[in-house]
């Protein structure tokens, strides 16, 4: 039976495999936008794309836009109406999972937007999208952790059921990463606003993967909010169907079974590390992962 080390080390390649051996990654075309790579476009989404001669183009070994889209409006306009077009059609998955919500398109998050596009369809592009996770946390009087974990409603489009934390959400489109924070949690878990604000920005979590809806560069803003002990998050928006209140090793032992929602599992794996429940140490296990902001290379010890 595979250690919990070695189970970790599986779920870390995976939200990886973009950048593993065996990957799309050399086939892929660069997604370019005024002059700057903002994604990766598989051929076969590449083939399609080649039916829009008038909005796409292709330049050596990337696809960009055609001359006359050159502003921002421009494009967000051009790129929605071939993705209408193609979520009619039925032509990808992903789409069926459109969602009205808008992301930023740019090379790096401190970057200028050079569009919006439509969030089911950024894997499609391989562009990077972001998100705000916060992890719900007690600790008593004798240093003792637990953890608040929600499971995800089963009306969710994508891990429906799987546990998740305590409130997480994408990074809509002008929306700021603190705002998106204080939001999920209100509207996720009812934890109020001046409770909210009190958490703690702790770092991003990186990765990128590809699956058969395509390629997904993300980055997870993470924060600590340490709770009140007899605090309890309540269901807000319906995106949650319970809250779970557990000891911070049944934690560590969910984290590697099948019940947890991927990159969450992740995030809760960055809280073990800082607070030491896991030490990180070099040369044992090799992560090929990027956990909070640096390359590293990991020993789990139990």
């Amino acid at each position: 039976m595979a250690s919990w080390s070695e189970k970790m080390l599986q779920l870390l390649r995976r939200m990886n495999n973009f950048h593993l051996p065996g990957s799309s990654l050399e086939s892929c075309l660069r997604f370019e936008v005024a002059g700057e790579q903002v994604g990766w476009i598989s051929p076969k989404v590449a083939s399609i794309l080649g039916r829009f001669p008038a909005v796409f183009r292709p330049y050596g070994s990337a696809i960009t836009f055609c001359s006359g889209l050159d502003t921002f409006e421009s494009r967000s306009v051009a790129v929605d109406e071939v993705l209408q077009e193609l979520r009619r059609e039925a032509s990808f998955t992903c789409l069926i999972g459109w969602r009205d919500e808008q992301y930023a398109v740019m090379p790096r998050y401190c970057d200028p937007p050079l569009m919006y596009m439509e969030r089911a369809a950024t894997s499609l592009f391989g562009v990077k999208r972001y998100g705000v996770h916060v992890n719900g946390y007690t600790q008593d009087s004798s240093g003792n952790l637990n953890m608040w974990l929600a499971r995800r409603s089963l009306t969710k489009q994508t891990y429906p059921g799987r546990l998740d934390n305590m409130a997480a959400g994408g990074l809509a489109a002008g929306c700021s990463v603190r705002h998106t924070m204080v939001k999920e949690c209100e509207e996720e878990a009812c934890i109020p606003p001046g409770l909210a604000e009190q958490a703690r920005p702790v770092g991003t979590v990186s990765y990128t993967y590809e699956d058969d809806e395509g390629i997904f560069p993300e980055c997870q803003f993470v924060f600590d909010l340490e709770l009140p002990l007899n605090f309890q998050p309540h269901i807000g928006d319906g995106e949650v169907q319970a809250f779970y209140y557990y000891p911070i090793e049944k934690v560590k032992d969910l984290l590697v079974s099948e019940e947890f929602k991927p990159n969450c599992a992740m995030v809760v794996l960055d809280f073990l590390i800082r607070h030491a429940i896991i030490e990180p140490d070099s040369g044992l296990l090799h992560s090929g992962g990027q956990i909070s902001g640096h390359l590293v290379e990991f020993e789990i010890r139990i």
